[in-house]
């Protein structure tokens, strides 16, 4: 099965995620699990609202992997996990 890759940051006080693959979508939530669970929702919406404005729908084509480079090899592991497909 393959899906959209969504990409999670973190700022001060909040979460941010967007699929790059799905131009103007982008959520935000004040906790990891909030915005793991509002960009599931808003993927197959926003998909729904492209076909319904007669808009392609592009593939998902993109492959995401994590990369730690060396300066930051000091940093301790990440403790975000990816989404599991549903």
């Amino acid at each position: 099965m393959s899906g959209y890759a969504v990409i999670i940051e973190h700022g001060d006080s909040s979460f941010g995620a967007y699929a790059p693959e799905l131009p103007g979508l982008g959520v935000a939530g004040d906790s990891l699990e909030e915005v793991e669970r509002l960009i599931r929702e808003a993927i197959p919406l926003h998909i729904e609202s492209l076909r319904a404005q007669g808009e392609p729908v592009p593939p998902p084509s993109t492959v995401a992997t994590m990369i730690i480079a060396a300066p930051a090899a000091d940093l301790p592991p990440p403790t975000l996990s990816p989404l599991p497909p549903r």
